[in-house]
């Protein structure tokens, strides 16, 4: 069996390359960053004296290829689970809080539910599934009411980057058929207590090592050099290497940078909406509003906050606007709404890092999901992975790895599809998903 030579090791590189590895393949990682996970990192903040995350992300019980990723590599207890499955919120506007606790008759329990929501309202979710293709969120969902501005606004918002008359209803409801319509097994909150990286990208890249791929940092891949149907060479930092007849390469960066290394052959969206995060070294020790360590936020600019230890940690979606605005200014109009939040209003701007991405995700919109490429090119020793390839769910960590997941089987089962089906590759044990 040749080499197979992935390109990136965010998510999307280190789920293909533990997929590959534990089915035997030789995996070399080549990844341009000092270190691996991409956008999902940790790194020292000299400002704040903190190990801090890129962005903050919450996964949810319900990510099966997340969960199963980090069981691979040895990992299943790197992320804390909230029991039972509780989501609280605070009204900015008119300080109401509620805290939304799915599972059982919930939606009879008016503690439990949206306050202003009735049972009923929540059937619109159904909707999603089967929205037509080019619908977007609003289109499902009825813009209206308590229930759609205190809960699918923001969710949709945070889910999907973007505003729900821009992104498709047919992605956020696969979201919600993996989570919140399964019930609250499958909604629980996961906390990366010690970090992105801590969680998620060190016990891979460990695993990794342990069972014999190469994992090359701080080496750029600027060129593939085709011949015929096949990849015949990569360039990394001007230097050639060869592949051989049994060689791949999995392409796991950004759009952006697929589109650079193979122009006007992919259909590569375009770039989704800005995340702006932030992170407050708070002077003294501090519990959120419900007494969990994140907290949903309606009203204002914030979206949600995240609290680990003494760090509160902001994010918002869907920020353009507010990516356009100089750092003191967005550090000083989110602290607004925290110390809000913490009910302490004018309270001294603490130290803070403002860390604004303005490529975070791929566009969303329906136009941009139908057409999302697949992981199999038109070069048979080729193939892609990212969460903004086609795997049946927005750019997400879940989504990052699953994308992984599925070019790695591609890579297995190119011209052997026989033996696939014969059952020669039992680590494969996905099903067969059809687009969304």
């Amino acid at each position: 069996m040749g080499t197979v030579h992935i390109v990136g090791a965010g998510l999307a590189g280190l789920s293909a390359a533990v997929r590959l590895t534990e089915a035997g393949r030789r995996v070399i990682l080549h990844e341009s960053a000092p270190q691996a996970g991409g956008r999902c990192r940790s790194f020292y903040d000299a400002t704040l004296d903190r190990v801090v995350d890129n962005g903050s992300h919450l996964a949810l019980s319900g990510n099966r290829s997340l969960l199963g990723y980090l069981e691979r590599v040895g990992a299943g207890g790197a992320l804390t689970e909230l029991r039972p499955a509780a989501f609280p919120f605070l009204d900015l506007g008119n300080g109401e809080r509620w805290c939304l606790r799915p599972g059982g008759l919930w939606l009879f329990d008016k503690a439990r539910r949206v306050p202003g929501s009735r049972p009923a309202d929540y059937l619109a979710a159904l909707r999603t599934l089967t929205a037509r293709p080019e619908a977007a969120v609003a289109d499902a969902l009825p813009p209206n009411g308590a229930l759609y501005e205190r809960l699918w606004r923001p969710l949709a918002v945070s889910v999907m980057n973007g505003a729900p008359e821009r992104v498709s209803a047919r992605l956020f409801g696969a979201v919600l058929r993996e989570t919140l319509l399964r019930g609250e097994a499958a909604c629980r909150p996961l906390f990366a207590e010690k970090g992105l990286s801590a969680a998620l990208v060190e016990p891979a890249v460990a695993w990794l090592e342990r069972h014999g791929a190469e994992l090359r940092t701080g080496v750029r891949v600027n060129g593939l050099e085709r011949a015929g149907d096949r990849v015949a060479a990569l360039s990394v930092d001007g230097e050639r290497i060869a592949l051989g007849n049994d060689d791949a390469v999995v392409l796991a960066v950004p759009a952006w940078i697929a589109g650079r290394l193979l122009p006007r052959t992919l259909p590569v969206p375009a770039a989704g909406r800005a995340i702006v995060n932030a992170h407050f070294r708070l002077p003294a020790a501090t519990a959120l509003p419900g007494g969990l360590p994140f907290l949903g936020l309606v009203g204002g600019t914030a979206d949600w906050l995240f609290l680990r230890g003494d760090v509160l940690s902001v994010t918002v979606s869907d920020a353009d606007a507010l990516a356009a605005l100089p750092t003191d200014t967005v550090a000083a109009t989110l602290w607004r709404d925290v110390a809000k939040a913490l009910g302490t209003p004018g309270a001294a701007l603490p130290p803070y890092r403002i860390i604004k991405e303005r490529r975070a995700t791929p566009d969303q919109s329906p136009v941009h999901a139908a057409n999302r490429p697949g992981a199999r090119t038109a070069l048979e020793n080729l193939v892609l992975a990212g969460d903004w390839t086609k795997m049946g769910l927005p750019a997400t960590l879940e989504g990052a790895v699953r994308s992984g997941e599925f070019a790695a089987r591609a890579v297995l089962t190119a011209g052997i599809t026989t033996f696939s089906r014969l059952g020669l590759f039992p680590a494969f044990t996905l099903p067969r998903r059809g687009p969304i």
